[in-house]
Formats: structure tokens, sequence, C-alpha cells
């Protein structure tokens, strides 16, 4: 017997086909993210700008449908830079919507940066993907859907921040701990302390023995 869940005021099984709204200005980055989905038995939609996610989804002030098609969205994935809205504005829409706050959105960039990721994660995006998305990430994407860990999810969030800032606050270190005397040994030589060649009998060339002449 299937498994089933209960997601944010609905009712999914673990072999349920989730319809993913995927949002980007990109054709190419569309196309891929797409055959992504795809590949994990998702439903996909995908559509090339903000404002038309928002068409889709029926948004108009406070009220929404459940799309075009009539196909209920169970999450949506936007690319972060695009003209017009950006993946940052749709997603204030979305969580700033009665009607379309409990759809877990994930935010997707080409550029890493640490502020943008956690002013996204701040206002409610499911997660922060930096391109190119994997197979990997839609499959676990897929599968915290499923489990319906809403919870689990915010901890998770603020995790991934906390990791994301001692990440980037860690500089290389030695391999081996750095002790007073150990950089006492490698620095603290002083001209009174370092000894003569003539003091030292390893600082003499070795001498090869002569070879006595047997004939």
């Amino acid at each position: 017997m299937a498994r089933t869940v209960e997601k944010r005021g609905e009712v999914l099984d673990q072999t349920s086909e989730l319809h993913v709204l995927a949002v980007d200005d990109s054709h190419l980055d569309r196309k891929v993210i797409e055959r992504l989905l795809k590949i994990s038995a998702c439903k996909v939609t995908a559509v090339e700008s903000g404002r038309r996610a928002l068409q889709y989804l029926g948004f108009d002030g406070e009220k929404s449908s459940a799309g075009f098609n009539g196909l209920k969205v169970n999450l949506i994935m936007t690319d972060y830079s695009m003209p017009g809205m950006s993946g940052y504005e749709l997603l204030k829409k979305i969580k700033g919507s009665s009607t379309l706050k409990e759809i877990p959105v994930v935010i997707m960039s080409s550029e890493n940066i640490l502020t943008r990721i956690d002013r996204c994660l701040e206002e409610g995006a499911e997660e922060f993907l930096v391109k190119p998305v994997k197979l990997s990430d839609v499959k676990r994407l897929k599968s915290v859907i499923l489990k319906g860990d809403g919870e689990e999810n915010g901890d998770m969030r603020t995790q991934k921040r906390k990791v994301r800032d001692d990440s980037s606050s860690l500089s290389p270190s030695p391999p081996w701990p750095l002790s007073s005397s150990s950089s006492s040994f490698a620095c603290d030589f002083s001209p009174n302390q370092m000894k003569s060649p003539s003091s030292l009998s390893m600082q003499s060339p070795l001498k090869r023995p002569k070879l006595r002449n047997i004939f």
C-alpha cells in the first residue's frame, strides 16, 4: 500500500507525480530543468518570466486559481536574475499571498552570493540552488516535498545559512597545529645562536676514501 502524507493542505502519495512550475528567462536553462524534472517523474510547466508564472497561478491581488489547465502546482523553481520581475520579487509575491504562500519556492542562480542566498531564505524560499542544477538536486527536492517535513525544512534553511556563513569565514589551515615551539623553531634564529661552519661537524664535505694501489 502506498504511503500518503499531508503536505501543506493537500494529500500527496509517495508515488504521486509532482507538478512543478519552472520559471526562467533563458530558453536553454528552461529546457535543462524541464528535462531533469521529467527524468525525476515530475509534471513540468515551464514559463519565461515571473509575471507569466503569476498569470499561470491565476494570481490577481489576493485571488488565485489552480492554473490555466486546472493542475495543482506543488513546487515552484525560479531563476533569480530575470528581466521585468526577478525571482526574488516573484518569491515575495507568492509568500505575500494568502492563497499561494504554502507553495514551496526554490530559487536558482548562477551566482553564489551569500547575501542574496540569505535574503531569499529569510523571505521563505525552500532552498537556493547554484546552477547548473543537477539531477541529484531535483531528486532530493522531490523527496523533501513528498515527506512533508515543513518544520524540518525551516530548520534546514537555518542550518544552510549557518553552514554557508561558517564556510565563508574559514581559511586554509596547515596540516598540523602551529605551536609556540614549532614557530620558534622555524623563525627564532639570531646571529648569536648561529654557529660557525668550523664548529659544525656535519658542515664539512664528505671525503671519499682513498683507494690503495694494490698493483
